[in-house]
């Protein structure tokens, strides 16, 4: 017999959610079959078996959050029976509950039988013991799960569900009818779904970065009509000498690292009251991917060369989409490039990465008509940038200055070959 234990997740984290169980309860497995993947707030795990045998008890369900350490299954010896001998025996739960008709059970407290049937539902221990506390029926709560299961989120729904007819002429006398009314108003869709344990941390960790740090954006516009003509021309020999395409992003990095060097508070963090400036230049590439933006880090970013940065971003976003980034990708960035643009995005204000104290934002391009001289105006390929900054370790004027070297570095982009 052996437990089924979360191992170490990795710096700084404690915590992890029971994404997904890969194998059901009685099943036979094999050392290195996979059994249940655990999401963190950065990364997903798959946690394999370590010996043979049968997978004899599940103590944590989907949904549940465990810590490092905790038992969330036992895998024990096998019995030679067949693995479909457990789940074989589940659909004659609710005959139990209903053979008893003319025995002397029937006989019994209606919240007995409610509890007998309660007890024969597939339901997590967290909604088990809510429902306790709150004094609800599990028969009667409808679950959200394709196969049945009851989850502390449905007591919850439930629990809401039922207060709101009571609920809503209390509302309307206090004047808040509005909203109160309209949910209580039956046949409306809505949906009601868990945040991810990663949706949950990127929306803590952005309310954190508005409350520690003084944060200020500061924005410029760049004409991108050399970097197009340098794409234009280069693009397919790039391609071929290099397998992999000439984008954007690798100008923007090494403009960035360009900057940096002559704006070193912008490539630091604080830490108590000391400011700690970084002498390399790990640069963070936000990435949507389908839980939530993620920013992987292209290590020493001033050594790469353009090929080297566009392959390295490449495989990081792949990694990404297919959910298979490792903690050491997220870890340890200095400075942060997101760019809205893709999404057609023409300005914004991106949030800090926190403990960093610099992102910068690019946008969509769009033709716009740009003054040459006092006489002529031409239509050109256009670019808002934005740099957010945090205030307590970088003055306005540095930050305006980091931008505006930036946007020069990406005017010339033969000086980003000098500055990389």
């Amino acid at each position: 017999m052996a437990d089924i234990k979360v191992p170490e997740l990795g710096e700084s984290i404690t915590e992890a959610t029971i994404s997904k169980w890969l194998v059901t309860e009685g099943s036979t497995v094999s050392q290195g079959d996979l059994l249940l993947e655990l999401e963190t707030d950065k990364v997903n795990l798959e946690i394999s078996a370590e010996q043979d045998g049968v997978l004899s008890e599940i103590r944590k369900q989907e949904g549940d959050n465990v810590s490092v350490g905790e038992i969330v299954g036992v895998i024990g010896a096998s019995s030679g029976a067949p693995a479909s001998a457990a789940p074989a025996a589940a659909p004659e739960a609710p005959k139990a509950a209903e053979a008893p008709a003319a025995s002397p059970v029937a006989k019994a407290p209606a919240a007995s039988a409610a509890e007998s049937d309660s007890a024969s539902l597939a339901a997590s221990p967290a909604a088990r013991k809510l429902a306790r506390e709150r004094g609800i029926d599990l028969s009667q709560v409808k679950s959200q799960d394709p196969i049945g299961r009851v989850y502390s989120d449905d007591v919850k729904s439930h629990g809401t569900q039922a207060a709101q007819p009571t609920s809503a002429p209390a509302a309307a006398k206090s004047g808040g009818a509005g909203q109160a009314a309209q949910q209580a108003v039956p046949g409306k869709p809505v949906e009601r779904k868990r945040m991810s344990r990663r949706r949950q941390t990127i929306a803590n960790r952005l309310v954190e970065a508005q409350h520690t740090a003084a944060m200020l954006t500061t924005f410029n516009e760049v004409d991108m009509t050399a970097i197009l003509d340098v794409r234009k021309r280069r693009k397919q020999a790039f391609l071929d000498k290099h397998d992999v395409g000439l984008g954007f992003m690798s100008f923007f990095t090494k403009a960035v690292v360009g900057a940096l060097k002559k704006f070193p508070h912008l490539n630091a963090e604080i830490d108590g009251d000391d400011i700690v400036v970084k002498q390399f230049y790990d640069i963070g590439i936000a990435v949507s991917a389908k839980e939530g933006l993620v920013v992987p880090v292209v290590r020493e970013a001033d050594r790469l060369s353009f090929a080297d940065i566009e392959k390295q971003i490449g495989d990081l976003a792949g990694k990404a989409r297919a959910n298979t980034l490792a903690l050491s990708d997220l870890q340890g960035g200095t400075f942060t490039i997101t760019n809205g643009g893709v999404f057609g995005s023409l300005l914004s204000t991106p949030i800090l990465n926190a403990p960093q104290v610099g992102i910068l934002g690019m946008h969509k391009i769009q033709i716009r008509p740009v003054a040459i001289d006092a006489e002529r105006m031409e239509n050109r390929p256009m670019m808002y940038i934005a740099l957010s900054y945090d205030h307590r370790i970088v003055d306005g004027s540095e930050a305006v200055r980091f931008l505006v070297t930036v946007k020069e570095l990406l005017e010339d982009p033969e000086s980003l070959l000098l500055e990389g």
